[in-house]
Parts: structure tokens; C-alpha cells; sequence
């Protein structure tokens, strides 16, 4: 089958490098895509937007596409879904109702009390000032939300009022997330590990992949602003298979259910972004899409067929379906370009991806790449997500970390310390 990939970032990239070991899949079209989704086996890019619908729509059809794996949430938000629901293609991912369980916080805070899915107490406001307020009734810590999609930065952990009252004056007064930041979330702060818990579902079978474990702030020791994620590894020790079990019965199936009853069926994948508390999994986030980078360490690690699993997920029937993995981890550096993830240069060139993919289980996801003049330069915050496999934890980071040493552009950032927190557990 024809199969449409909608992004063009690290993680549709891994998508698309997943689908295309299926031998289900025929032709792969990337839209946008970008230049290392280009070089893939049965991929082709095609200069289309994945929020111009009309433009998808036309894709859809021209090239006879059977299957639409949605990379980013911003598609999904808007309702990609139903506006392709008459052409006969299986549209991977929620509708935009159920899409709201990342679009909107507040949505989904009100959603999680109302199924008794395990979160942090919060309050949801449309008035800076009432929002200072209740800061000062509280007191920190406290953790505050733009409500809507700001792309992994709309979230402040404030350890201090003086910081969260600042975030308020951010989000509502300067408008640094646009109309995301108009309504906003302040939530009590969870002390724990996170992890990240990506599952499929089918709209009524919920099935988790491997655990990962992000790292969301840009500087060593989970230091400086949030980002969209500056590396990722799985397994994450930190769930174990008893936690795995508590989060599937408290988290996920509630979850599946609770669209399901609510009237928006859940299909595609559900991201439960999660912190480990002394009481047990707590959800920090619902995101309605792949993660990134997420993404890009639990498909490599998947050794089962994606295409088939999208096509159970489309089709009502993944309580048929296993799910198997190596039991190899993988870690994934992401390098991200000089003042990420505020403003950034663009347009400098990249060298050396060869040589680090040169090493077989090494493999690099353009995040933020193109093309000028026939050469490689750096285009978005997030440049590369160096990827890395290997029999454990400790040898895949050296091999990633080994991977990103050979390749440069002027201004590279990244962290050196992904995936340590995993050593605490022995």
C-alpha cells in the first residue's frame, strides 16, 4: 500500500524508517519531509503542508494512499482526521475531540478528575491577575501551563512565586505563546521520576510500547528552560513491570474508556507523559501523537511490523495484534542548534552524518534540516537525534555520544548526560 507520513521532523523521519521495513508498505510520501526522510528506501518528499488539508486531501488521492501516519499535534489539533475521513484512506490518530486531551490542558485536567485518572491538583484561568493571586495563596512550588500548543516550551517548574508569577506575566501579559498562552494551567508540582508511556489504540484495546524516559530541559542536570526534548532512552528501569501493570489498569484503560464513553473514540496513539511519585504513576501530560523524541528510541527497539499495527489500530483489531521488542536499549542525543529553544541561527552547515552512521547501529533523524545549494544546513532548534542500539544502556550511550563527536555544525548544543538517571536503579 501507498502510505502518507505528515511532518517533517526527528520523529516523522523514525516513522517513516519504520514503516519502510514493512513489506506492506510500497510508496512512502514524506510532506513536507526533509532531507534524510528523502534518502530513504520506497520514501519520497513532496512539498506539501501538513496543515494545508485541501493540499493533503489532493495528496491523498493523487498518489492513492491507503494509510496517513500524523507525525505532529498542530494536524491533529485542527481535525486532520475527520477532514480526511471520507476518502478512504486509514487515518492514523484521534479526531479532533479526542485530540483535545493534548490541545487543551484544561480539557484534559477536567477529563482526568472526571475518570479518576491519578494527576496534580490544579486550577485553570483566563485573568493574569487572579492567576497571581492564587500563586500567592498557594505558594511554590507550582508548575504553570499555557493551555494550549506551544510546542513543548509552554511549561514553567516554578520553585519559587517570584518565577511563577513571572510565567503568568509570559503566557498572559507578553504573549510569548500567542493564543496558547490565553488561558492557562497552574498545577501542583509532583516530586519523582518522569517517564514517558506511549500505548496504541484501537478506540477500545489499549496496548503500551517499550517504556522511555525524555529529558526536557536544555542544559545537564535538568538544568535551564524546557524544550521539546533534548534525548531520550528505553527501556526506562524506573517502570518496572508491577508499575507497568498499575499504569495500564490507572492510566491507559481509563483513559481508552473514558473517550469511548465520552463519545470521541480514541485511535492512534495516546502518550501518557508521566511522573513516578511515591503514591504511583501521576499523569504530568497527554499527548495525542508519537513523542519526540520519544519516537525515535522506542520504534527502533520495536520489532514487530508498524504497518500492520496502524492498519489494527484503523481497523478495530489490536487486541489480535503482539507487540514484541529487542531487548536491546536505545538512546537517542538530540543536537539542537546554538540558543535553542529560544531564537536560533539557521542555514549552517552540517558535516559528518556519514561517518557517524557508518557504525551499523548507529542511526542519525533529521529534526530541523535542509538543503542550500545541494549541501546540508541547519534549519529548526532541534537539528539531529543521533540514535544509537546496543545489549546495554551504558554501551548504547557511548556509541550515541560517539555518533554525535563526528558530526558538527557551528554552534552545536546537547546535553552529556542522557540516560544516568537510569543508572540510579543498579
Amino acid at each position: 500500500m501507498n502510505i502518507l507520513v505528515l511532518g517533517g521532523g526527528g520523529r516523522e523521519h523514525a516513522m517513516a524508517w519504520k514503516a519502510a521495513q514493512s513489506p506492506l508498505a510500497e510508496t512512502i510520501y514524506c510532506a513536507p519531509g526533509n532531507p534524510g526522510m528523502a534518502q530513504l528506501d520506497k520514501a519520497e518528499c513532496v512539498a506539501v503542508d501538513a496543515e494545508d488539508f485541501a493540499a493533503v486531501r489532493q495528496l491523498v488521492q493523487d498518489k492513492n494512499v491507503a494509510m496517513v501516519l500524523v507525525g505532529p499535534e498542530a494536524p491533529l489539533a485542527a481535525g486532520i482526521v475527520d477532514a480526511l475521513a471520507d476518502t478512504g484512506a486509514m487515518v492514523f490518530g484521534p479526531c479532533k475531540a479526542a485530540a483535545r486531551l493534548e490541545a487543551s490542558k484544561a480539557f484534559a485536567k477536567e477529563f482526568m478528575a472526571r475518570h479518576n485518572i491519578p494527576t496534580a491538583p490544579y486550577a485553570a484561568f483566563t485573568d493574569a491577575t487572579a492567576a497571581k493571586a492564587y500563586v500567592e495563596r498557594v505558594g511554590a512550588p507550582l508548575v504553570v501551563k499555557a493551555d494550549g500548543l506551544a510546542a513543548g516550551k509552554g511549561v514553567t517548574v516554578a520553585m519559587d512565586n517570584e518565577t511563577a508569577l513571572q510565567a503568568i506575566d509570559d503566557a498572559m501579559v507578553t504573549g510569548v505563546f500567542g493564543d496558547a498562552g490565553s488561558q492557562i494551567i497552574i498545577e501542583g508540582y509532583l516530586d519523582g521520576e518522569e517517564a514517558s508511556i506511549l500505548a496504541f489504540s484501537d478506540g477500545k484495546t489499549v496496548v503500551p510500547m517499550a517504556s522511555s524516559q525524555d529529558h526536557k530541559a536544555a542544559l545537564d542536570g535538568d538544568k535551564g528552560p524546557n524544550t521539546g526534548g533534548m534525548g531520550a532512552y528505553s527501556p526506562a528501569p524506573v517502570v518496572t513491570d508491577a508499575l507497568m501493570a498499575r499504569i495500564q489498569k490507572e492510566v491507559l484503560d481509563p483513559c481508552v474508556a473514558g473517550m469511548a464513553a465520552d463519545g470521541s473514540p480514541y485511535i492512534g496513539v495516546l502518550y501518557a507523559g508521566l511522573m513516578i511519585t511515591k503514591k504511583g504513576p501521576e499523569v504530568v501530560e497527554f499527548n495525542c501523537r508519537f513523542g519526540d523524541p520519544e519516537t525515535q528510541v522506542v520504534l527502533p527497539r520495536l520489532t514487530s511490523d508498524l504497518v500492520e499495527i496502524v492498519r489494527a489500530c484503523c481497523t478495530g483489531t489490536l487486541d489480535a495484534i503482539a507487540l514484541d521488542y529487542t531487548s536491546d536499549a536505545c538512546a537517542t542525543i538530540v543536537m539542537a542548534s546554538e540558543g535553542y529553544p529560544a531564537s536560533y541561527p539557521k542555514g549552517r552547515a552540517i558535516t559528518g552524518i556519514e561517518a557517524a552512521e557508518a557504525d551499523e547501529s548507529t542511526q542519525v533523524f533529521h529534526a530541523g534540516t535542509g538543503l542550500k545549494d545541494g549541501a546540508l544546513v541547519t534549519t529548526g532548534g532541534r537539528v539531529l537525534a543521533v540514535t544509537a542500539q546496543a545489549a546495554t544502556l551504558e554501551e548504547t550511550l557511548k556509541k550515541a555520544y560517539a555518533g554525535v563527536d563526528k558530526i558538527h555544525f557551528d554552534g552545536a548544543q546537547f546535553r552529556t548526560d542522557i540516560g544516568q538517571k537510569a543508572f540510579r536503579h543498579g
